[in-house]
């Protein structure tokens, strides 16, 4: 089995299959209901071909672990129901012409970021190619992988908690004293859960390095999409938190952006 070929094949699938379902139900998050899917899918037909290789066996483990969760987080907050729609994409619709949203839906949504979800896994295409034994290095990036997903577990979970509790409290008739989560991992982030996320296929492509012995080859292209994705992403949620909450301008102020700090003496307001 060529895996690389294989690969290709679900990589063209998701595509089409991602946007032929946009237009079938006029929902654009088919992308984010396959993205935590589909890499667990590319790595283990890596594993299959593998003939059980331990590093790319680890490495599949790993991506699995980091699936379950994801798909768990979008599931309960009812990503994969229908109307579970990411909501930022019915704000971009508003702000681009049809036309210009169908083009973004197709190039981006269905074939950028699906190819980003290929090549964020293509780390293990260089293990692939240098099979050998576990190093003391492959185990202390599986350690620090399973810490950057601890971390993006308790951001997801202080989130829902804060959202939940909103909830409650306008069902109850009630006014929330607070519009956003400044507290836990968000005082020190205002996005702890991108960091952690980017920090597990930076740590990911470090087993590329552990079995090949270069810092530096092409399959570095995965985690710097994610990172360049993420950028984006970024800018565009907090545009929109700035727009919706006055008191966003004084979180951004005093709170780092991605990488969790301690926040800015004297930045309250």
């Amino acid at each position: 089995m060529d895996p690389v070929r294989v690969c290709l094949e679900i990589f063209a699938a998701t595509c089409a299959g991602t946007w032929v379902l946009s237009l079938a139900t006029r929902e654009y998050s088919w992308t984010d209901r396959i993205w935590s899917v589909t890499p667990v899918a590319y790595l283990w037909v890596f594993a299959a071909a593998s003939d059980g290789d331990p590093r790319v066996t680890l490495m599949a483990v790993l991506v699995t672990l980091w699936g379950a969760r994801l798909t768990f987080n979008f599931a309960r907050k009812g990503g994969y129901a229908p109307g579970g729609e990411d909501y930022r994409w019915g704000i971009l619709r508003r702000r681009l012409k049809s036309w210009q949203f169908q083009a973004f839906n197709l190039l981006f949504i269905s074939v950028y970021q699906n190819f980003i979800i290929w090549v964020m896994t293509l780390p293990v295409l260089t293990a692939y190619h240098h099979p050998g034994p576990l190093t003391g290095w492959d185990w202390l990036l599986a350690l620090l992988f399973l810490a950057a997903l601890a971390g993006e577990t308790l951001a997801d979970q202080q989130q829902w908690n804060f959202q939940q509790w909103k909830k409650a409290l306008r069902t109850a008739g009630r006014t929330p004293a607070v519009d956003f989560l400044q507290t836990g991992l968000f005082r020190y982030s205002r996005h702890p859960n991108f960091f952690f996320e980017q920090a597990q296929w930076w740590l990911f492509y470090g087993f590329a390095v552990t079995a090949s012995g270069a810092w530096l080859h092409w399959t570095l292209a995965g985690p710097v999409l994610v990172t360049l994705l993420f950028a984006g992403s970024t800018a565009f949620t907090e545009s929109i938190s700035q727009a919706r909450y006055p008191d966003y301008a004084g979180y951004r102020r005093r709170t780092s952006p991605i990488i969790p700090l301690p926040p800015r003496l004297g930045r309250k307001h």
